[in-house]
């Protein structure tokens, strides 16, 4: 009996011992969750979303278990609840793929206001799963124009006949409303609203949401962009009401040159439908129509985007978007129909918002005013806390630079006014911030406040805006000015991409230059995520398109002419390959297809012989061009053709991304037949310039288009040398020249030459408007000089993003991030250390997650520590003596299943690396 007694407990503790072991396994087999899910764009859990048919993409979290994915099950329902295990919209089953992004729903059709929810677990390399992901969620919007009951709705601004700068009719502010009765408790509500013009709602007092100048500025003949709010804390059973003001925004404003396709005569106007869900499942509509009332009679009376905003505050209505308001005075609003021309779309990118919060760091007094110093070109406006007397009328000014004198260089604001007034009601602290306007500053000069008061740094704090994108990036090294640069690139970008890719944001201009986009694009993908603003700007560029697949100068086109431009227009075929290679979202190659198709046929029509006779702004602002043109000396024909068969190459290579073979073959024959055209045209035997004027970029394009036989390049190279030689090595470059510059070099092995015409000092350099004090980047080379002023060009913006293309060069190689295949599934790390660094670092939010690389030379000693992201794999260069050992994690390397030796030379290791934190060391040579 005792020996069974131990015996059964034996057995129970060999039991309890073997399940404790077992359980623990499949504990250990259990993955971590995958992260950051997101649809399409990168979108997460957006409410009012663009597309019924979206991509599903998620990372794998870090983890030694996870080095690739081997399979993921994705499931899709109408309800939080069916999942995971009873989703009614979509079950893709487990499929054995790797990939992890831009997955193409494939389920039941989706509808306007439909909520979906959805979840994914994955397989490791191992065949391990994970567990099921937390639920994500995205709610449609309003999809199509009959979706929509209300009507526009606004009052007739145009009669008041207000004529500004340039003749150009300026429409008063409205301000709108409606007061309503909810008979029941509300389980839910949705305010669906856009504007011809921008607007800001509120509801029972309350703003209804943070976004800035909305709906946003797209082709308003073709597409207006549509906002979802969830607004169902906002109202309560009995009365209620709705206000909303609204100005005129891009839609009916001064644009440069005071002529759009679109009638800027028509009044800015409100849609808006707010969908209630009741407690007993009914619904109510509150629409825009007829019983609406509105006036111009606000405290807001002028708003434009170049001239700035005139607010009275004798004019307030005190709870006006409040119900019982008396608006007895008000006038019955004009209705009119949709367009049906014109598509209603959800937004399709984030909504501009107040993103940082700038201080003052001096304040002076000049001439009776007080200057506010904010250490910091940016794009905003100001909020002011100032002491006013009741009656006086406070003026805000705003400059991107001050005179030598000590006063404001507005000069380069040409016609835009870009100034602010406030006039006080009573005597007391007034708060005010700018709506419907912004401006490009750093300084603020504040006049007409109590001077009885004495200044403080609080009374002007820097509101800085621009599209709701967060960093995808970052930037660093041992040089001050190289990180002074990088910084203008950001602030540059930050300021320029205000919900459009803008040339500048203070003169009377701010519009969608494609020159400047197609060369800027790249750089701006590794310091910000603007893959949903990208893709978004392309839509209106597909809109703005023309029958004969030309590309205006400026998206939204403001213009309304019929001309388009080489290395401008290249922007529809430049941008989606760029996008791609960073992104590797097939699909959205494919929505741009037909556009850069489109834009060869228009190459076409306009060459002759295969040799371009398209208008060109060329090289523009060149600096000491040979012509005195802002177009450089570099031949239009030459950049034209040039532009020609790269765009042709990207098209076929696009061709071959989406699997179409014919349009492959076509265009790669198409673009040798173009590049033997320009060989023939603009190059002799030797492999020199001939027939037009021979410059630098006249080379660049050259080499970086590969236009040349095999036969010409080493001359062709050897030429661009010499015209660097004969310019004392500093750039003879404009927009179209200086973002091949680096690339070329690098090609060519003359890294060196990179460094040295990147650290230069004297003009024309980088580092030439950093010495002069630049915040951001500027328009021109020479914008501003210590020693002799301003450049006499009234065309002389101060932020300005052309040349932080030099950005792209910066990751790319100094800090060596790079991507080897599509959406960085293949990375390349391979940094070029020079003099005078001594580190660099970069970080990169890749579609598969963060990778990094830092180096740092100490000692003669090359450290770099490397992340590579999971479902990835890198090519890791390291410059090495290779007859000294190499060090990975602190010990000797040899070749294992994480890092391989691919092969080595004299001056590098060539590594393949799988995911994961590593840490190499190697020996330089002397000479390092």
């Amino acid at each position: 009996m005792f020996k069974n007694s131990i015996s059964n407990y034996v057995i129970l503790i060999l039991s309890v011992f073997i399940l404790f072991n077992v359980t623990a396994c499949v504990q250990q087999t259990v993955l971590q969750k995958p992260q950051d899910l997101t649809i399409s764009e990168g979108f997460t859990n957006p409410v009012g979303f663009y597309d019924a048919s979206p991509t599903f993409s998620w990372k794998l979290p870090v983890s030694e278990n996870n080095k690739s994915q081997s399979a993921y099950h994705i499931v899709v329902a109408s309800s939080e609840d069916l999942l995971p295990n009873n989703p009614d919209l979509w079950d893709s089953k487990m499929q054995e793929s790797d990939q992890s992004t831009w997955i193409n729903y494939a389920g039941e059709e989706l509808e306007s206001r439909q909520k979906v929810y959805w979840q994914i677990k994955y397989w490791n390399q191992d065949g391990e799963a994970s567990d099921w992901s937390a639920i994500n969620h995205f709610e449609l919007g309003l999809l199509q124009n009959s979706d929509w009951k209300a009507k526009w709705v606004g009052l007739d601004t145009a009669q008041d006949s207000i004529r500004g700068n340039e003749e150009v009719l300026i429409h008063k502010p409205q301000y709108l409303r409606k007061e309503f009765e909810i008979s029941e408790d509300i389980v839910e509500a949705r305010l669906y609203i856009t504007a011809k013009g921008v607007f800001d709602v509120s509801v029972n007092g309350k703003n209804v949401s943070d976004d800035v100048m909305s709906p946003g500025f797209t082709t308003y003949d073709k597409r207006i962009e549509t906002l979802t709010y969830d607004v169902t804390d906002l109202f309560k059973s009995g009365q209620n009401a709705i206000g909303v003001e609204i100005a005129s925004g891009w839609y009916s404003g001064r644009l440069l040159w005071g002529t759009t396709p679109w009638d800027n005569s028509i009044s800015p106007k409100v849609l808006a439908q707010l969908e209630i869900t009741l407690e007993d499942g009914s619904k109510e509509y509150i629409l825009s129509d007829q019983s609406w009332k509105g006036t111009i009679n606000g405290p807001l009376q002028f708003a434009e985007i170049y001239d700035g905003e005139i607010y009275d505050a004798n004019l307030e209505m005190p709870d006006w978007t409040i119900a019982d308001f008396d608006d007895k005075d008000w006038t019955n609003v004009e209705v009119s129909n949709l367009d049906k021309d014109v598509a209603l779309e959800p937004k399709r990118h984030t909504t501009v918002k107040n993103k940082i919060v700038l201080s003052p760091k001096e304040i002076t007094q000049k001439d009776g005013a007080i200057i506010f110093d904010l250490e910091q070109n940016m794009v905003g406006v100001p909020l002011v806390k100032v002491p006013m007397k009741k009656g006086d009328t406070l003026t805000i000014r705003f400059a991107e630079m001050l005179s030598p004198d000590g006063t404001f260089y507005t000069k380069n604001y040409r016609s835009a006014h870009s100034t602010d007034y406030y006039v006080a009601a009573k005597d007391g602290v007034i708060e005010y911030m700018p709506k419907f306007t912004f401006h490009g500053f750093r300084f603020v000069e504040l006049s007409g406040f109590d001077t009885s008061k004495t200044p403080k740094n609080d009374w002007v704090t820097g509101m800085v805006q621009y599209s709701d994108f967060e960093d995808n990036g970052s930037f660093t090294s041992s040089h001050d000015k190289l990180n002074q640069l990088q910084s203008n690139i950001v602030w540059g970008l930050r300021g320029n991409f205000l919900d459009i890719p803008t040339d500048c944001p203070q003169r009377n201009e701010r519009l969608g230059w494609t020159g400047d986009a197609q060369v800027f694009g790249p750089t701006s993908m590794f310091n910000a995520d603007v893959y949903k603003f990208w893709a978004s700007w392309l839509q209106s560029v597909r809109e703005a398109q023309l029958e004969d697949g030309a590309i205006p100068w400026t998206v939204p086109d403001s213009r309304g002419n019929k001309i388009a431009s080489s290395g401008w227009g290249d922007v529809g075929t430049i941008i989606p390959w760029k996008i791609y290679m960073r992104t590797g979202d097939v699909g959205f190659l494919g929505d741009n297809f037909e556009m850069m198709e489109q834009w060869v046929a228009y190459h076409q029509k306009k060459s002759k012989n295969h040799i371009s006779n398209m208008m060109s702004f060329s090289d523009w602002l060149q600096p000491y061009p040979e012509s005195g043109k802002n177009t450089g000396d570099t031949s239009r024909n030459l950049i034209g053709t040039a532009f020609f068969a790269h765009s042709v190459k990207l098209t076929a290579q696009a061709a071959a991304a989406l699997g179409k073979t014919e349009e492959q073959a076509k265009y790669q024959a198409l673009y040798k037949t173009v590049a033997s055209a320009f060989d023939e045209r603009f190059f002799d035997e030797t492999g020199k310039v001939k027939g037009v004027t021979e410059t630098q970029t006249s080379y660049l394009l050259a080499l970086a288009f590969d236009l040349l036989p095999e036969s010409k390049i080493e001359n062709a190279q050897a030429n661009l040398l010499r015209k660097l030689k004969e310019a004392d090595y500093h750039l003879r470059t404009g927009f179209l020249g200086t973002p091949l510059l680096s690339r070329v070099l690098d090609d060519m092995g003359e890294v060196d030459m990179v460094y040295q015409l990147l650290f230069k000092e004297t003009y024309p350099s980088w580092f030439y408007s950093i010495n002069q004090g630049a915040t951001t980047i500027w328009e021109r080379w020479n914008s501003y000089s210590k020693t002799e002023g301003y450049n006499p060009m009234s065309m002389n913006s101060l932020n300005h993003y052309a040349y932080g293309a030099i950005g792209e060069w910066m990751y790319e190689r100094i800090a060596g991030i790079a991507p080897l295949e599509p959406g960085y599934k293949v990375i390349k790390i391979a940094p070029q250390p020079r003099q005078p660094l001594h580190s660099a670092a970069a970080s990169l939010n890749t579609p598969f997650g963060a990778v990094s690389s830092s180096w740092e030379i100490v000692d003669n000693s090359f450290n770099l520590e490397v992340v590579v992201p999971p479902n990835t794999s890198a090519i890791v260069v390291i410059p090495a003596n290779t007859q000294k050992d190499l060090l990975v994690d602190g010990t000797i390397f040899t070749s294992h299943n994480d890092v391989k030796l691919l092969q080595k030379s004299n001056a590098t290791f060539e590594l393949e690396v799988q995911p994961g934190t590593y840490t190499f060391q190697s020996k330089l040579d002397n000479q390092r």
